[in-house]
């Protein structure tokens, strides 16, 4: 737990755009946080002014409203200048979110009696490569897909580790996800489940066609290159944000970011293991919640 009870003097209540039904629970978490001396700033995660209130060092907690899209965005935004997240669900599925709506009215007092955790989370950079120069670098939470594009035919994907070769997959597409992405869609595509505090990186082919067929964990610390062969279209999909077109010899590298997301948590750190369980028998997009 930690032992700071007042270490959040400025708060940005941060919401999706397209979550209308936010302003009501919005306007009463600032109510709530000046009565307790912290001045409260309120926007949507997309705002710039807002982005520039937290890249610039001066938000200590961002509260994030919403559901897993709006947490990985606030990761995105958080994890480099290390301010903590703090998620209430008003989605779906809510899995990283550690607030349910009507909870947190008798959860956020705890803030002030330091009577929460931290946990870390790694997150994954991968760069762009063509002909020896970078194009692009991205920093991610939940995973980096490298992927056919509309074509309905595999790729062919070099995989390296550590600059030593792995193999060759002919698939539909590779990911490279962190433990928090394991959960995503590594998992839908066949992979194992990680604890969230593991710093290794997870390769899963998706639609694998007479290749390695099995998920690999590698080691803490490595880097993953992966280069395309393809005659027709190819993406690059960093966390399910817009795809960036990949030519044939494009090289994706990915490894360990020098930044973590952290999360505000108020659960027990056996939680993960509980949450599992619990989701696994009720995704609400099946319609069968229990």
């Amino acid at each position: 737990m930690s032992s700071t009870s007042n270490q959040f003097q400025h708060i940005l209540i941060a919401t999706h755009p397209q979550m209308p039904d936010a302003s009501d629970e919005v306007t009463q978490i600032v109510k709530f946080f000046k009565e307790q001396g912290s001045s409260a700033t309120q926007g949507f995660i997309y705002d710039e002014p807002l982005r520039k209130l937290v890249t610039d060092g001066d938000i200590d907690l961002l509260i994030a409203l919403g559901g897993d899209g709006t947490m990985l965005r606030a990761g995105h935004l958080c994890g480099p200048p290390e301010v903590p997240i703090l998620g209430i669900n008003l989605g779906k599925f809510g899995f990283l979110t550690e607030v349910k709506k009507d909870q947190w009215h008798d959860v956020l007092p705890r803030l002030f009696e330091g009577d929460y955790w931290l946990e870390h989370r790694m997150m994954l950079r991968a760069e762009q490569w063509r002909n020896g120069e970078i194009l692009g670098t991205w920093e991610v939470l939940n995973e980096i897909v490298v992927t056919r594009g509309h074509v309905i035919r595999p790729v062919h994907l070099s995989t390296l580790v550590d600059g030593l070769p792995l193999t060759t997959f002919v698939a539909d597409g590779m990911i490279a996800a962190t433990a928090t992405g394991s959960t995503a869609y590594a998992l839908a595509a066949g992979g194992p489940i990680l604890p969230p505090e593991l710093r290794n990186i997870l390769l899963v082919a998706v639609a694998p066609h007479l290749s390695v067929d099995r998920a690999i964990v590698l080691a803490e610390g490595s880097t993953v290159s992966i280069t395309v062969h393809t005659d027709h279209q190819a993406v690059l999909s960093p966390d399910g944000q817009t795809p960036i077109k990949l030519m044939n010899g494009d090289r994706i590298d990915a490894y360990a970011s020098e930044h973590n997301v952290q999360f505000v948590r108020f659960q027990d750190r056996g939680y993960f293991y509980r949450n599992i369980t619990l989701h696994m028998s009720q995704n609400p997009s099946t319609g069968n919640l229990r």
